[in-house]
C-alpha cells in the first residue's frame, strides 16, 4: 500500500500570513486534499524576540478566512526544544556531530583568512576531530554537524528538477547554539520527521537549506521527503513582490472585499496551471493539482487580473451565499462598520432583493456594499457630482409630474412602475434615458445603479415617493 501523503505548513508568526505564504499554504492544502492525504501546521516561533501570539492568531484567522483547513492541532516548534536537543545528542553519540569550542573571535579570524585566500568565509572545522578533552575551560560549545567533505549533494526536486551543491560548500554548520537552542535548520529537520512529513511544498528561497538539511536526514538514517521548491511572486514589472504590488497581509484582501474562493482560485494560478483554465472552483483545483504542473519561472502579480477574476466569482456565485457572505464580512471591509451601523432589518430585506442587480455591476464586495449604499442614505439622500447635472431645473419639473403618476399606481412592482414611466415618456415626448437618467439619480443619487425600475420595487412606494419629490421640491 502506497504511503499516504503529509504536507505540512510552517509559517513563522513574526508578521501576518502574507500573499506569499498564503500560496505556499495553498498548494500543501490541495496537494493533501487531491491525494487523500494530510496537511499539518506547524507555527515556527523559536525566535522569541520576534514571534507574537498576536501574529500566531492573525496566521490561524488568515487560514481559516481562506478555507484552508489544516489536520490536527497546530504544533509549536518552541515547545519541542528538548527533542531537537535530544537528536543533536544522538548524532555525537553516533559520531555524525561534534562539539566545536571555538569562541566568536576565532571564528571572525578564520574567515578573514579564508577571504583573504580568496575562499567563501566557510568554517574549517576545527574541532571535528579533536578530543573535547583538549576543550578550554569555560567555554560553552555549540553542536555542529559533520558535512560531507567530498563529491556533491543533490536534490531531487519535483519542481526544479535535480539540483546539484558541492559538498566542499556545505560546510559543517551550527545545528545546536551554545545555550542548547536549536537552530532553524535543525529544528525543522527533527520536526518534519516527527511529524511524519513526505512531501516539502516551499519557497525556492529554501533550495540551499533543503542540501543542508538532507545532510541531516542521512546522518540520522532517516528517510528524505519528496521535495518541491515553488518559485516567488514578483510583481507586475518583474521586480520582488512588495507592498504596492500587493504583498500584503491575507486580512487586507478580506477588507478590499475579495472572495475566499476568488483568492484561492487567483493564488493557484499564480505558477500552477490546468491547461487553458483560468475560472476554477476548489473542487476543481483539488481534482486537477500536481506538483509537476508548477513552473519554473516566478509569477507576476496582477493586481486587475485578481480583481476581474473577483468579479466573475461573485456573478457565478449562489445570491443567498452571496448575500451571507457579504454580510458576514462587512464587520472587515473598508468602511463596513459605517454602512453596518445604518444596516436594519428592512436593509437586509432590501439587499437581498437588489443583490442580482448589484453583483452584475461589482468585482468586490467593496463594490457591492458601494454600489447599495442608496439602501442605507438617509432623506434628503447625498447626490453625486454626475448625477446632480443631470438634476436641472426642466428635471426637478418633470419629476413633480412624475410623481403624480406614480401616485395613482395601485401595485408598486419593477413592472407596473415601467409602465407608468414608459407611458410618460410616451406622453411627453420624451427618449425613456430622458426620464430614467434622472429618475435614477433622484431615487439612488448616483448614475449607475441596478436597473431602475428594480431599484424602485427594492425601495418601496414610500420611499422611492420621498426621494423622488425631495428632488422636485430642492428639499
Amino acid at each position: 500500500m502506497a504511503e499516504s501523503v503529509v504536507t505540512r505548513f510552517a509559517p513563522s508568526p513574526t508578521g501576518f500570513l502574507h500573499i506569499g505564504g498564503a500560496r505556499t499554504a495553498l498548494f500543501n492544502w490541495l496537494y493533501a486534499r487531491h491525494t487523500g492525504g494530510r496537511m499539518l501546521l506547524r507555527i515556527e516561533d523559536t525566535d522569541r524576540q520576534r514571534s507574537t501570539p498576536e501574529a500566531t492568531a492573525a496566521i490561524l484567522d488568515g487560514l481559516a478566512w481562506l478555507g484552508l483547513d489544516w489536520d490536527g492541532e497546530p504544533i509549536s516548534q518552541f515547545a519541542r526544544a528538548s527533542r531537537h536537543k535530544d537528536v543533536a545528542e544522538e548524532l555525537i553519540a553516533r559520531g555524525e556531530a561534534y562539539y566545536c569550542y571555538c569562541t566568536p573571535e576565532e571564528i571572525e579570524a578564520m574567515r578573514e583568512k579564508a577571504r583573504a585566500d580568496g575562499r567563501p568565509p566557510r568554517y574549517d572545522g576545527t574541532w571535528r576531530d579533536r578530543d573535547p578533552g583538549e576543550a578550554p575551560a569555560g567555554v560553552k560549545p555549540v553542536v555542529r554537524i559533520k558535512a560531507p567533505a567530498e563529491g556533491e549533494t543533490v536534490i531531487r526536486d519535483r519542481v526544479q528538477g535535480d539540483v546539484r551543491f558541492p559538498n566542499k560548500d556545505l560546510d559543517d554548520f551550527i545545528i545546536l547554539r551554545s545555550d542548547g537552542t536549536p537552530t532553524y535548520m535543525h529544528a525543522v529537520v527533527v520536526d518534519d520527521h516527527d511529524m511524519g512529513v513526505t512531501h516539502i511544498i516551499r519557497g525556492d528561497d529554501h533550495l540551499t537549506n533543503a542540501a543542508r538539511q538532507a545532510i541531516i536526514y542521512r546522518a540520522m538514517g532517516w528517510d528524505l521527503p519528496a521535495m518541491a521548491h515553488i518559485p516567488l511572486i514578483h510583481g507586475p514589472d518583474g521586480g520582488k513582490l512588495s507592498k504596492r504590488h500587493g504583498a500584503l497581509g491575507v486580512d487586507a484582501y478580506r477588507a478590499m472585499g475579495y472572495l475566499p474562493a476568488a483568492l484561492r482560485n487567483y493564488l493557484a494560478r499564480l505558477g500552477w496551471s490546468h491547461g487553458d483554465d483560468e475560472v476554477m472552483t476548489t473542487e476543481q483545483m483539488i481534482e486537477w493539482f500536481e506538483i509537476e504542473d508548477i513552473n519554473k519561472g516566478a509569477a507576476r502579480f496582477d493586481f486587475q487580473k485578481m480583481e476581474a477574476l473577483n468579479g466573475v466569482h461573485m456573478r457565478q456565485m449562489d445570491d443567498d451565499v452571496l448575500f451571507e457572505l457579504f454580510v458576514a464580512t462587512l464587520p472587515h471591509l473598508e468602511g463596513g462598520r459605517a454602512f453596518l451601523d445604518k444596516f436594519d432589518e428592512k436593509h437586509r430585506v432590501q439587499l437581498r432583493a437588489a443583490l442580482p442587480g448589484l453583483k452584475e455591476r461589482a468585482k468586490t464586495l467593496v463594490e457591492l456594499m458601494d454600489g447599495a449604499r442608496f439602501l442605507v442614505a438617509e432623506r434628503p439622500l447625498p447626490v453625486e457630482e454626475k448625477a446632480a447635472e443631470l438634476l436641472d431645473q426642466d428635471a426637478r419639473v418633470m419629476l413633480a409630474a412624475l410623481a403624480d403618476e406614480f401616485a395613482g399606481l395601485d401595485t408598486w412592482t419593477a413592472g407596473s412602475t415601467e409602465a407608468v414611466v414608459r407611458a410618460f415618456a410616451e406622453k411627453t415626448g420624451r427618449k425613456l434615458g430622458k426620464v430614467a437618467q434622472p429618475l435614477r439619480a433622484a431615487v439612488t443619487g448616483r448614475t449607475t445603479s441596478p436597473g431602475i425600475f428594480d431599484v424602485l420595487a427594492v425601495l418601496g412606494r414610500e420611499e422611492s415617493l420621498g426621494r423622488i419629490l425631495d428632488q422636485a421640491t430642492g428639499a
